[in-house]
């Protein structure tokens, strides 16, 4: 170890070079030992900073959704473009991190940086005019969407170099086409429509569900929507 290295460690500068280490050999090399040779010191050093593991993987997120930076709209009643620059602010980030959709998805506990960034969110529909009431339905709505990704499921899941993986693994027998008719007549299409795609535009998708949502909240707003009383939250 280096003259000083213990000294100049912190909990920020271990979970940022933890990240660099995901982003550059994915995120099953992220191990205390592996990076502790990245930082230079002894794995029992990082221990000081970081509980385990798991403590390890959730300071990683958080630092990812402290670069998730929502600004406030220049007008309250410019919400839409607030949130729609929210999540396409937490979109980026994960676009640029291969591995952040899993480990997000992986975590459970709301730590404040989650938080903050959930209360960012949530304060510009308050802020525009929506209830209290409207703003939790809202935001249960858009789902992972605030974090910058569509929640869809049985996709195909990314490489640690952020390559999608073969699209299928096993045994069972090979889907049959022509038990899908609407599936490959959708398909089609869409080869027709985009000729060189290799797969779903991810990003259009995005923004096409956005406005779909976006158009039906502000909708609920102009009607002055409640939920239920007594319904479940």
């Amino acid at each position: 170890m280096p003259r000083g290295g213990r000294e100049s460690l912190s909990r920020t500068k271990v979970l940022r070079a933890a990240v660099e280490l995901a982003d550059a050999e994915g995120l099953d090399a992220v191990t205390m030992r592996r990076l502790a040779e990245v930082l230079e010191v002894v794995p029992m050093a990082l221990y000081k900073h970081v509980a385990d593991k798991d403590d390890l993987l959730a300071g990683m997120v958080d630092v990812l959704v402290e670069d998730m930076a929502v600004r406030p709209p220049a007008s309250p009643t410019r919400w839409r473009g607030g949130v729609r620059e929210a999540l396409h602010g937490a979109r980026r980030v994960v676009g640029a991190h291969p591995w952040a959709r899993r480990a997000i998805e992986s975590r459970t506990v709301r730590t404040p940086a989650v938080l903050g960034h959930m209360e960012r969110v949530s304060a510009v529909f308050l802020a525009g005019g929506f209830t209290p009431d409207q703003t939790h339905h809202v935001m249960h709505l858009l789902g992972n969407r605030i974090w910058g990704f569509s929640p869809e499921l049985f996709t195909d899941a990314p490489e640690a170099d952020g390559s999608s993986a073969p699209a299928r693994r096993g045994r069972g027998p090979e889907p049959d086409p022509a038990d899908y008719p609407t599936i490959v007549a959708i398909a089609t299409d869409a080869r027709a429509r985009r000729p060189d795609a290799t797969g779903c535009d991810e990003d259009f998708e995005f923004d096409f569900a956005l406005d779909v949502l976006l158009d039906g909240i502000e909708r609920l707003r102009r009607k002055g929507w409640t939920s239920p009383t007594g319904s479940g939250s």
